[in-house]
């Protein structure tokens, strides 16, 4: 937890270790940060201060050394010779923050055809799948390993399932993209979790979590490697069934085991229906909550519920509340009739009532040009043209595939149905596509927009990423994609069924927006009426 209250900007500030000056959050700067969690902490033999140590020296006597040999020598030196100067550390220089990376410390290197830096490294060597030789069959089941207390120094480098797992992760990264980052945080997991490994041991999620995430690795990748070896089984706790005892909790037990039962087959299905969406699944048990919770304190079963307890709940509801509340009570007490748990449906013959919609109006130019402005980035921009020229959804936006784009035909399939692509639009997609390739040219995600966690995976970017450049703005995403509706049906006439066609809108919802265009064009008749009078 932060010492500073929320909002507050730290000053500039010195290191505790290093004793550099410059802008960091907390105690220390992110390169002492970075070196206190991999050394032990003692007293110095330079400055006797009490300090992380690498080679009985901190971090700051380290600097100093590596800046002497520096000036000594004319050029930067390798770390052994650093090591050698390290005694003869009498003072320090002060510094700003950031003027001492190790990158630039040994000398550089020049390769064949005028590159320069260090040589890359090259692929491990091919390796399959351990033979299984005999072995001494264990007496017990397989005991759970606390990885927590392997010490990363004193890792097997020379096993072979170890090997084989290198060989694998450098082939994943290969076909992914990843960063020399990333190989080395797989690697370096790989080295903890496969430590004393022998054939026939399953690595459980649960053991590895923990420990690797307080080693700052990278924890779903190497969990992709270990599934690619065919020895890790997931044992995490679903979240859903987290969220799924936080809602029961509360309820008495005979209708919190009715209530879970009706959940469980709105999300995996039944004899007679099918799986719900998991968005469905919890609003609906959002909305029996409240009235389970108050039944609960005079009741222990559904059966006991009668049509007047629903009605009176029902009084203190409005709007769609209301109507949301009583089509979940409906879904359950539906569902407990048929599986024999109540003789009445006490929710029958109560109407949800005819759901009032408004008109719909569309956005101010100014509105839309704060939008515009807002979009910046050459992925905010293509996010805003396809919902605002295409009236694509957040989620719709997020699924699309690049084989979904035809540049050839300028053609754009958005949700199984191909849209003809405008000016703008094939602008935008090429200056997107050409920042793609150069951010990341190696990336094996074939999702049209992908970021910084995604580019590494085939995963699709999250919806709250898709509406972040918009959010907060008075033309959102979803204004956008309405707005682009309401002007078709006020452009070419208030038709339900063009906009169904055109957008592949549900009839009540193409209906809807030719009731509101209607509206629009006879206010907009009247008060051109009531002028020229």
């Amino acid at each position: 937890m932060s010492r500073y209250p929320k909002g507050y900007r730290k000053p500039t500030d010195s290191c505790d270790s290093c004793l550099a000056w410059g802008d960091f959050s907390g105690r220390l700067c992110p390169a002492c940060y970075m070196f206190g969690r991999s050394h032990e902490t003692a007293v110095c033999v330079g400055c006797r201060r009490t300090q992380p140590l690498k080679w009985d020296y901190c971090r700051l006597c380290w600097c100093q050394a590596r800046l002497h040999a520096k000036v000594t020598a004319g050029r930067p030196l390798a770390e052994a010779d650093v090591r050698d100067r390290l005694n003869a550390v009498r003072h320090h220089q002060l510094f700003f923050m950031g003027l001492h990376y190790r990158r630039g410390s040994a000398p550089v290197i020049a390769r064949r055809g005028g590159g320069r830096g260090a040589i890359r490294k090259p692929p491990p060597a091919p390796a399959w799948r351990p033979s299984a030789d005999w072995r001494q069959l264990p007496l017990f089941g397989q005991i759970p390993r606390d990885y927590g207390r392997l010490d990363p120094a004193t890792v097997d480098l020379a096993s072979p399932w170890l090997a084989w797992a290198k060989y694998l992760a450098y082939q994943l990264a290969e076909a992914r993209g990843w960063g020399r980052g990333i190989r080395f945080a797989v690697n370096r997991g790989l080295a903890v979790v496969l430590t004393g490994y022998v054939e026939g041991d399953v690595i459980h999620h649960s053991e590895i979590f923990t420990p690797l995430r307080a080693l700052d690795l990278r924890v779903g990748h190497v969990i992709t490697v270990l599934e690619e070896l065919g020895i890790f089984l997931d044992d995490s706790e679903p979240s859903f069934e987290r969220w799924l005892s936080e809602r029961l909790d509360g309820l008495a037990p005979g209708i919190a085991a009715e209530a879970e039962r009706w959940t469980r087959v709105l999300r995996d299905g039944g004899l007679r229906s099918l799986p719900r969406r998991q968005s469905t699944v919890w609003l609906y048990l959002n909305g029996v909550r409240p009235a389970l919770l108050g039944w609960s304190d005079r009741y222990d079963h559904l059966r006991e519920v009668t049509r007047q307890d629903v009605l009176t709940h029902l009084k203190t509801l409005h709007g769609h509340h209301r109507r949301d509340q009583l089509g979940a009570l409906r879904s359950l007490f539906a569902w407990a009739k048929r599986s024999g748990l109540i003789f009445r449906n006490p929710t029958s013959r109560i109407k949800v009532g005819q759901n009032e919609y408004g008109v719909l109006q569309p956005l101010a130019p100014g509105q839309i040009d704060r939008s515009v402005a807002a979009a910046t980035t050459p992925a905010a921009r293509l996010i805003l043209a396809l919902a605002a020229v295409h009236a694509a959804r957040v989620a719709q936006i997020a699924t699309l595939m690049v084989d979904d784009l035809d540049i050839g035909n300028r053609r754009l399939t958005i949700a199984g149905r191909a849209r003809p692509l405008d000016d703008l639009t094939t602008n935008l997609l090429l200056d997107w596509l050409e920042h793609r390739r150069r951010r990341w040219p190696s990336t094996a995600n074939l999702h049209l927009l992908i970021n910084n966690q995604t580019a590494t995976k085939t995963s699709r970017a999250s919806n709250h990423w898709i509406s972040a450049t918009l959010r907060g703005q008075d033309a959102t995403l979803e204004r956008l994609r309405v707005d682009r509706q309401l002007e078709e049906a006020l452009t070419h006439g208030p038709d339900p069924l063009h906009l169904a066609e055109v957008f592949g809108l549900d009839e009540k919802t193409a209906m809807r927006y030719a009731d509101s265009a209607r509206a629009l064009l006879e206010q907009a008749a009247e008060q051109t009426c009531e002028g020229r009078q």
